[in-house]
């Protein structure tokens, strides 16, 4: 960044150094998250609209939905480096960009080709989103206590818009159309620029200008995009499918080559272009630990929630609507557990809410074993308000440990690192589940084995959070 973009925007605020939570930076940078997470779920509630209007396929549909989050997922790395290397204003502000016109890409397409381009297009805006404003968020708040407040706030609103979406979409879709599940996007985008240039001051160039790695952001892209396309399509194709081993071989083989390239990267310790993701950040302490609490966290709710819906659709008769209203105890808890979670964690710091959030869900999935062909909806609603308020309780507490552990010059890279973890779990727990009750020919037995794999997950991330506060504890005392 030039030094002349901090000049312009000396009219923004400075971040607060006090106490007291400031709203302005916190609204600005949680509007771009919300895009990011309404989009996951909104398109749903669409599909047969959008089908029928573009006359895509099965196979064109899916990428409509899941080519978002795959791309998401497989950029965030990128755009974590990206902020770390340029500046996350400006890769904020970028994303942002991109995110709305795509949105307007989408809006106005009439074929299945331009429709999908443009959902990818998307992905990758949400991609320069989250890691550049939690990093912000970082910045904004420097006092401990603020930060996991604000933090806590920016997860519950994530959380209120994957609620919202299928509820938003079905009401544009009757409404209006699906196009104006898309159109909604702009505005949104709209204020969040004009907030963050109002609150969100511009830092001053940096003085080592840095480069961008371009050979970890290929090798890593691409590993990390085969690896989630393996997982999203086992569950339909089978994990034997030549499909399926070759994105695998492809993974496996990019991601050996990123990790080499990362290592040789910073051993040479070259200035102009240090390593996308510097494999020492992993021997930093609860950094790898809760990498994979990423990992297991949304294996555990995001394969059960996808199960959850076929089995009040498939078993239980419920239409689209129905089911999600069906499924509101478990993703609105995240207007009550995240900002508590924020609060938990200044004052007793991130492990001790994470752990008990994580046995608390543990618990939560063992009440999915009474699912059954006629089992009534309230004795399920302990086992859905339980998961509902382990997951978004978890989230800002994992995400105050990751950015801790790592220095403040790779904040992006560290959130990067977390949700990428996240994106991958959830691929994952969605592959593992959907082959587990294909494997078992009924839904309701590959339901049941799930939630044990899912409290089982839950209490394995539950150990390493134990552990990397006992671990904290030691490092305090000595």
């Amino acid at each position: 960044m030039s030094s002349t973009s901090g000049t312009a925007t000396g009219r923004a605020a400075s971040p607060p150094a006090t106490g007291r939570l400031s709203w302005p930076p916190l609204i600005a940078l949680s509007l771009g998250y919300f895009l990011v997470m309404l989009d996951v779920t909104i398109v749903t509630v669409a599909v047969p609209a959008i089908r029928d209007s573009v006359g895509a396929g099965a196979s064109a549909m899916a990428w409509v939905v899941d080519g978002y989050s795959v791309v998401f997922g497989g950029l965030l790395l990128m755009g974590g480096g990206f902020g770390d290397r340029l500046g996350h204003r400006k890769v904020f502000l970028c994303g942002l960009a991109v995110f709305a016109l795509a949105s307007v890409g989408c809006a106005l397409a009439t074929n299945q080709e331009t429709l999908i381009a443009s959902r990818l297009l998307q992905g990758a805006g949400g991609a320069l989103l989250v890691p550049t404003s939690l990093a912000l968020l970082t910045v904004s708040y420097p006092a401990a206590e603020v930060r996991a407040r604000a933090l806590g706030i920016w997860a519950g609103i994530s959380g209120i818009a994957f609620a919202a979406g299928p509820l938003a979409g079905g009401l544009l879709v009757a409404g209006l159309n699906w196009r104006a599940a898309f159109w909604i996007n702009v505005p949104i985008a709209l204020v969040a620029v004009w907030l963050t240039r109002k609150n969100i001051p511009a830092p001053t160039a940096r003085a080592d200008g840095r480069g961008l790695d371009p050979l970890g952001q290929v090798l890593g892209l691409i590993g990390v995009i085969a690896l989630a396309g393996m997982l999203n399509e086992a569950g339909t194709r089978g994990w034997t499918s030549p499909v399926v081993l070759g994105a695998g071989a492809l993974a496996v083989i990019a991601l050996a080559l990123f990790v080499l390239t990362e290592r040789r990267r910073e051993a040479r310790a070259v200035k102009e272009r240090p390593p996308l993701l510097p494999p020492s950040l992993f021997r930093s302490p609860g950094f790898s630990s809760t990498a994979a609490v990423g990992v297991l966290l949304n294996l555990g709710y995001y394969g059960m929630l996808y199960l959850s819906t076929l089995y009040l659709q498939n078993e239980r008769g419920y239409d689209a609507l129905g089911a999600g209203l069906a499924l509101l105890p478990t993703v609105c808890m995240a207007v009550v557990a995240a900002p508590l979670s924020g609060r938990l964690t200044a004052r007793f710091g991130p492990y001790v809410p994470m752990t008990g959030a994580l046995l608390l869900g543990a618990a939560g999935f063992i009440g999915w074993l009474l699912a059954g062909p006629d089992t009534p909806y309230w004795m399920l609603l302990p086992a859905l308000i339980a998961t509902g308020l382990a997951t978004p309780s978890t989230v800002p507490a994992a995400t105050a440990a990751i950015v801790q552990a790592a220095p403040a010059e790779n904040a992006g890279v560290a959130s990067a690192v977390f949700n990428v973890a996240r994106q991958l779990g959830n691929a994952l727990g969605v592959a593992l589940f959907a082959t587990l009750t294909v494997g078992h020919g009924e839904l309701i037995p590959g339901l049941h084995t799930s939630a044990l794999i899912a409290s089982a997950a839950f209490f394995a991330a539950a150990l390493l959070a134990l552990s990397s506060w006992r671990n904290a504890k030691t490092r305090a005392a000595a």
